[in-house]
């Protein structure tokens, strides 16, 4: 289980995640990552915060905050939640390698439906490794 500070609650932060952050995917999962403002992988070359979109300004936040988004593509509701908590307990392992106000979003895929947790431990890791290399989109 993730602590209370590391849930990530609101749309807000998944919106950013998902529209700002590097993105890198694998057969089973896709993350979305987004480093805190004004770290050096920052995209300080987004566009300028819209006044009617409050989720665009990109407040900080303390600690690492991960979410999860696993569709009904991947199964049914049991199948789902057993996926979200083997996600839940690997992200957990690898909270220490994602710095203050990193925002992930961890998304599965059908294929994590039957993939065993050592699989998704791989991909996990590979898609970390890759998202991280990647320049934050909207930089290219």
């Amino acid at each position: 289980m993730l602590s209370a500070a590391h849930r990530m609650r609101e749309s807000s932060d998944f919106r950013i995640a998902m529209r700002h952050g590097r993105r890198a995917g694998t057969p089973h999962l896709v993350v979305h990552l987004a480093p805190a403002p004004g770290s050096d992988g920052e995209a300080m070359a987004t566009p300028p915060p819209r006044a009617a979109d409050p989720a665009a300004a990109n407040p900080p936040v303390a600690a690492p905050l991960v979410g999860f988004a696993v569709s009904k593509q991947v199964g049914t509701a049991v199948t789902r939640n057993r996926v979200k908590r083997r996600l839940r307990h690997l992200v957990r392992d690898r909270l220490d390698r994602l710095p203050d106000g990193t925002r992930l979003v961890v998304r599965a895929l059908p294929p994590s439906a039957g993939a065993s947790s050592a699989e998704l431990a791989v991909s996990l890791d590979s898609a970390l490794a890759r998202a991280g290399r990647q320049p934050p989109r909207g930089s290219r």
